[in-house]
């Protein structure tokens, strides 16, 4: 029972978070988060948790969460993850359901959009993933222009997402800049991160459906 309060943002708090997990999966596999006592999640805290799942379910176990407030529900209904994240209403609740048997989690319908992300925020890039899978977009992501480079040849996407402050050398930034003069971007800017996770991905999303959708009436 990991108990979390206050805030789950962009910095130490996400990494006090994602290394005590780790460290709690070094002889431990399940794991419940008690959100009883926090106010807001960021864009990067969410992606930390997604990641903190993730995790935990590849070491052979799970995660979930419990008491969460009606802030943090409102953020994961807004984010579309209430069907990613196993909630339940008290500690008690979420231990015992490690205990029955597991509900295979429904896998969102894909609209066939290809979405590829780009930002050097891993935590960013965990959750907005899971945010456009959920949506029903295909999704690829990277850490790097040059992998994003790679990707873009093989792959014919309809969107791209580009995080801020992307270093590169000078002559891979002209190839990627080249490549996104064929396909819609949308940038993620420098405040996406620390922002309330459900408004952000809630107005995201309606940015890409409105670059989509003029690009398909184009």
């Amino acid at each position: 029972m990991v108990r979390c309060s206050g805030r789950i943002v962009a910095g130490a708090e996400s990494e006090a978070l994602r290394a005590h997990v780790a460290e709690l999966l070094l002889d431990r596999r399940d794991i419940v988060l008690h959100m009883g006592e926090v106010g807001f999640i960021d864009s990067s805290g969410l992606g930390t948790m997604v990641r903190s799942l993730t995790g935990t379910r590849r070491a052979g176990g799970d995660l979930k969460l419990c008491n969460v407030t009606e802030q943090v529900r409102k953020i994961l209904e807004m984010s579309r993850l209430t069907t990613v994240f196993d909630v339940h209403e008290s500690d008690e609740k979420a231990v015992a359901a490690f205990y029955l048997p597991g509900v295979a989690a429904e896998n969102p319908v894909a609209a066939g959009r290809r979405i590829l992300c780009v930002d050097y925020n891993h935590d960013v890039l965990g959750y907005v993933r899971e945010l456009l899978r959920q949506a029903g977009y295909h999704v690829q992501s990277s850490s790097h222009l040059s992998d994003a480079l790679i990707l873009m040849r093989v792959t014919q996407f309809d969107l791209l997402l580009v995080g801020p402050d992307l270093k590169t050398s000078p002559a891979t930034r002209q190839a990627f800049e080249t490549g996104c003069a064929k396909v819609p971007v949308i940038e993620l800017g420098n405040d996406f991160s620390t922002l309330d996770a459900g408004v952000a991905g809630a107005a995201l999303l309606e940015k890409i459906e409105a670059r989509l959708n003029a690009k398909h009436e184009a």
